[in-house]
């Protein structure tokens, strides 16, 4: 399938919104009452700090809605109100974040139904109005949804569209995509339908086991196993992997998509010689603004004295998990927690890095405590600004015992 043409022919369709409807001051309103805080801007205005009896809290410097999901989510809003009467369908969360999500379907935009791991778009009719999530759809999707004569309303962050392009040029030089990305989170199925051959990667150790074989060959067996559903029908390693590019998901740990990148290069100019490496090896900036001032603001926040981490974000969002990741690898107690509903007393219920949700008895130390607070890029400020209440409310409980 030619991905570029389709998209071209999309894009021209009248069937196809990927701006707003002129509604943008009611929404810019009804946005702001829902989901910013007087609370953390005061923070933000003195100096990410705020002290409440025996607990400070410490604010990242950078976090929160990113201008991709703020986009996406007014989009979504201005969607209900431009198509008041319409069925209107998501094709998956708009965002990964839990009360944004039940918030749309409180204003009757409902999910595509998934049965047995596969979405099930029987229900979706001819004229229905569909979004399209700030992580993308597949080519597949949005062909489907076309060819229904749907309304097709996409929300896509630009930045996963650079992503896109990407992996079209690897495509047009017939050169295999490696994608640094979790191979079934939303992003990098949208992004492998839109290449060619390709191979996902979830970290610096399997792309260790990659460049080993390029290098020094190996069990042909083992590697497909091993990668049976992280790359292209008919991927063979022993031939797609002399011509590579590197491509991401947006919401991955930016210094390891950074090394993975180094290492490919590396190896091909090991493998083929300098003169030669432009020839075996693409590379192209794919880390998302946004997850980086992120990741840059932890990284600046753990170099404090903290007591504790706590992050903010939904369990299945890639880039709160990078931050957690970031606190784990300095050792400071870290707690990955979707709201403030988690919290009941000095009792936390959370999401430990690649585990389930555990249940942590007094978390909260006695005494006088600093507090690091960051949230992912799909939190609204409010859920912020619900959990450090929470968290003075228990502290000054305390102190009263």
């Amino acid at each position: 399938m030619d991905t570029k043409a389709f998209k071209r022919s999309l894009h021209n369709s009248e069937n196809y919104h990927r701006k707003g409807f002129g509604h943008e001051a009611e929404v810019a309103t009804q946005l702001e009452s829902e989901y910013q805080s007087n609370l953390i801007q005061e923070i933000r205005d003195n100096n990410y700090r705020l002290q409440r009896g025996e607990v400070t809290i410490r604010l990242a410097e950078a976090f929160g809605f990113c201008w991709g999901v703020e986009r996406a989510v007014a989009m979504a809003y201005e969607t209900r109100q431009h198509f008041p009467t319409e069925r209107i369908w998501m094709t998956n969360e708009i965002i990964h974040n839990p009360s944004v999500n039940q918030r749309l379907q409180d204003m009757q935009v409902e999910f595509v139904p998934v049965e047995a791991a596969e979405k099930d778009f029987s229900v979706v009719g001819a004229g229905d109005v569909v979004i399209l999530p700030a992580f993308g759809a597949s080519v597949q999707e949005m062909q489907l949804l076309n060819d229904k004569n749907c309304k097709i309303v996409d929300t896509t962050c630009p930045w996963v569209s650079k992503v896109w392009n990407t992996v079209e040029k690897h495509k047009k030089k017939d050169y295999t995509s490696i994608i640094h990305g979790k191979y079934k989170h939303e992003e990098t199925v949208a992004t492998s339908s839109f290449a060619g051959k390709y191979l996902v990667v979830l970290n610096l150790k399997e792309a260790q086991y990659v460049t080993d074989y390029i290098l020094n060959g190996g069990n042909k067996g083992e590697f497909m196993e091993k990668f049976s559903r992280a790359c292209s029908v008919g991927f063979d390693p022993d031939q797609d992997l002399e011509q590579i590019g590197i491509a991401n998901q947006t919401t991955m740990l930016k210094s390891e998509t950074e090394q993975i990148g180094k290492l490919f290069e590396r190896t091909m100019m090991k493998k083929y010689g300098p003169s030669e490496l432009n020839n075996h090896f693409q590379n192209f900036n794919t880390i998302c603004d946004a997850t980086q001032e992120r990741q840059d603001a932890m990284l600046g926040l753990v170099e404090e004295k903290l007591d504790l981490m706590v992050v903010i974000g939904g369990f299945n969002s890639s880039n709160t998990t990078q931050l957690q990741q970031i606190a784990i690898e300095r050792g400071i107690p870290s707690y990955h927690i979707d709201s403030a509903q988690r919290i009941a007393g000095n009792q936390l219920e959370h999401k430990p890095l690649g585990r389930d949700l555990e249940v942590t008895e007094n978390w909260l130390p006695s005494g006088s405590i600093v507090v690091g607070i960051t949230s992912g890029a799909s939190t609204p400020d409010k859920v912020v600004e619900d959990v450090i209440e929470k968290i003075f409310e228990i502290k000054a409980a305390t102190v009263l015992i």
